[in-house]
This record gives structure tokens, C-alpha cells and sequence, in this order.
């Protein structure tokens, strides 16, 4: 009888080769000239978009605070007869898309915001501008003392709309001058544009995130300069796991029902964000992205849109096309955002250090094992 000694396990990550590229200062994405004018034209146009939505969220945060029913929440305080037949007649930028967002990071939470929210020091500063609120409104004085909790999860929610707009104005402007320095031919390649994104989120890591209203004359800090909160810990990275991996499943793909267990009780098992979503359904109507994508549409540079009217379909499926585009860029930077949360140096030749970045990186890398990376490795039609 002949003993088998068990195979030793390969230490080797089934994703290797992408935590290699992300060490060398590469991307997920590869290089191609067709992947560079894609993620580029499509990252301007979302830039263009994100503006528009960055400075919706902070409107409704510091003019719509504690209103119930604000019917004009999405013309910025600029009212119209024009403005109305425009936004009944869709003519305009989908912001339900941005509250989209923001909910989604509400629910999922994580980094210093959420935290804050959930502790007795956001109580008494929301108490005190809620009571300055409802001093002379005395149907939602009525409404706090019969529903003590409820003015402050829509307070909660005020927080969530200024600080992802808050991130989205950074964003915005890095998206923007990508495309500026891609037009002066100074951005060559897809590392160059990864190289960008995180010089950029790198710079504005300590951008303090605060938040506060204005109630008959008398500023109220909701989220005070002195609680710390910053950009990249507190909104970025809960942002890059609520959006682009986790998420939310979406009416009409999938069932809610518990007893069909077509989605997972664990939040933290969700794969419905961007990294994940199919570009066919997400090109539907009824998909939440397919607003984003119908946004994007108005704002795509004439190089794209050439690009994209060469395809077989043409502008039959130019939703599905500003998608798998949008994809690619998303791969970018969230290849930007794992270098620029490496613990050590990429360039490291300390082995202990050299470990803990293989570690950090290849615990993402098992989350993204069902994700579209592979799928995004063809770069050409």
C-alpha cells in the first residue's frame, strides 16, 4: 500500500496577474488606443454629469432641509414655466439617478459619516436644528412629537445628499482636467489616466467634509469641521463599496421575495454594483444606471460618439455601448483608489511590506473573481 501525500496549494492568487499590474502602476484595464479614447471621452462626459449632480444634492441639503414635499427639488431654486415643460417632458438631467446613490450608500454605510450619524453627538446637533425648524411650522412640530425618530432619519438622509455631493464635486473636476490633459496629448496611455485619478484622490484625501444649515438667519453645523470627517475615508471608499461593488438588486431582474433566496440576507455578499452589472439589462428601462447612461448621452465628446456610431448597431444600442465604456472607466479607478490605499509603496523591496500589499490587494481581487474583469480584457470589437 502506497502512501499519497496530499498536493501542496498553490499560493499563487487566481487574479495574479491583475495585482501584478496594479504593483507596476498599471491598471485592471489594459492598454489600447481604443480603451484609452473610451475611458477618457466617457469619464468627461460623467464629469459633466457628476457636476450637475454634485451641485443637485448640495442644493436639496442646505434649501430642502426638513421639507417633506419639496416638489422642486431638482431645479436648483430656479423655477420656470420653460424649466417645467422641460422636466415634463424629460428634457433633462435624471437626478433620481444621483438619489440613487446616495441611498444606496445610506444603507450600506460604512466609513466616519456613517458612524457619526448612528452617535449621540449628530443627535443634539440634529435636535437643535430640528427644533429651530419646526418652531414655526407647527405640522412638523405635531409630526416630532408624535414620530420622535423621523425628522432625524431625513436629517440622516440631508447628510448622505452633502456628502456625496461634496465627493462628486471633487470628482467632477478630476474627470474634467483628465480630459483637458487627454486633449492636450498629455495623457498617453490607461496608466497615465490611472496615475491622474490617483494623484488626484491622493490630493484631496484631507478635504474636509462638513455640512451645515441655515434656518431663519442662524447657521446650525450638522456635520462640524471639528469632527474630522474627510474626503477619501469617510466618502470615497464608502462610495467605491456601495457603488461599484455592492450596490442594490434591482426591481424586475431579480426577486425579492425571501423565499425565492435570489438575494443574499448579507449585505456584505452583494455583487450589484458597477463592477459586476451586465451592460444589456443596465441599457433597459427600469434599471436605475440606464438614467446615468441617458445622462452621459448628452455630454459625450464628437470622438466618442464617432466611435460609438461605427459599431455594428450604430445608435440602436448606444446605452449598452456608454455601459461597457463606463465599465472600463470604472475598473480605472477603482485600480487607481487600490494604489492609492496600498498600505505601503508599490515600490517596496521590504519583503514584510511586499506581503501586506499582495494581502491588501488580493483580498479585493477575491471579490472582483465574479465580477466583468474578465470580460473588460477585450478591449476591441
Amino acid at each position: 500500500m502506497t502512501n499519497t501525500l496530499p498536493k501542496p496549494q498553490s499560493s499563487v492568487h487566481p487574479l495574479q496577474s491583475f495585482i501584478d499590474r496594479l504593483l507596476r502602476g498599471e491598471a485592471m484595464l489594459p492598454h489600447s488606443p481604443t480603451n484609452l479614447l473610451e475611458v477618457v471621452g466617457i469619464l468627461k462626459s460623467y464629469g459633466m454629469v457628476l457636476d450637475a449632480y454634485s451641485k443637485n444634492l448640495i442644493y436639496i441639503a442646505e434649501e430642502q432641509f426638513l421639507v417633506l414635499f419639496p416638489f422642486f427639488k431638482y431645479f436648483n431654486g430656479e423655477v420656470s414655466f420653460a424649466k417645467l415643460l422641460k422636466h415634463w417632458n424629460h428634457d433633462r438631467i435624471n437626478y433620481e439617478y444621483a438619489e440613487y446613490c446616495m441611498r444606496t450608500m445610506l444603507w450600506h454605510g460604512g466609513g466616519g459619516l456613517d458612524a457619526y450619524l448612528d452617535s449621540p453627538e449628530f443627535k443634539a446637533a440634529c435636535e437643535v436644528a430640528v427644533q429651530a425648524k419646526i418652531k414655526t411650522n407647527l405640522p412638523l412640530r405635531a409630526l416630532h412629537r408624535l414620530f420622535p425618530e423621523f425628522l432625524p432619519e431625513q436629517v440622516r438622509q440631508s447628510a448622505y445628499y452633502s456628502g456625496l455631493g461634496q465627493f462628486w464635486t471633487v470628482m467632477a473636476e478630476i474627470f474634467l482636467t483628465l480630459s483637458d490633459r487627454y486633449d492636450n496629448g498629455e495623457i498617453p496611455d490607461i496608466p497615465a489616466v490611472v496615475k491622474y485619478i490617483k494623484d488626484g484622490l491622493v490630493a484631496a484625501a484631507n478635504v474636509p467634509i462638513t455640512y451645515s444649515v441655515t434656518i431663519s438667519g442662524q447657521k446650525f453645523d450638522i456635520i462640524p469641521d471639528s469632527l474630522g470627517l474627510t474626503f477619501l475615508p469617510d466618502t470615497a471608499i464608502p462610495y467605491v463599496e456601495a457603488v461599484f461593488f455592492r450596490g442594490t438588486p434591482f426591481w424586475g431582474t431579480v426577486s425579492y421575495n425571501a423565499q425565492a433566496q435570489q438575494i443574499s440576507p448579507d449585505q456584505s455578499r452583494f455583487t450589484y454594483g458597477a463592477l459586476y452589472a451586465d451592460p444589456l439589462p443596465t441599457g433597459g428601462v427600469g434599471i436605475p444606471p440606464t438614467l446615468l447612461m441617458q445622462d452621459m448621452r448628452h455630454f459625450l465628446p464628437d470622438y466618442l460618439h464617432d466611435y460609438y456610431r461605427q459599431g455594428l448597431r450604430g445608435e440602436d444600442d448606444l446605452h449598452v455601448q456608454i455601459t461597457q465604456s463606463f465599465q472600463k472607466s470604472m475598473f480605472c479607478v477603482t485600480s487607481a483608489a487600490l494604489q492609492g490605499l496600498l498600505p505601503h509603496s508599490a515600490e517596496t523591496t521590504v519583503p514584510d511590506e511586499q506581503a501586506a500589499n499582495q494581502a491588501f490587494l488580493a483580498s479585493w481581487m477575491d471579490r472582483l473573481m465574479t465580477s466583468r474583469i474578465h470580460v473588460v480584457q477585450l478591449s476591441d470589437r
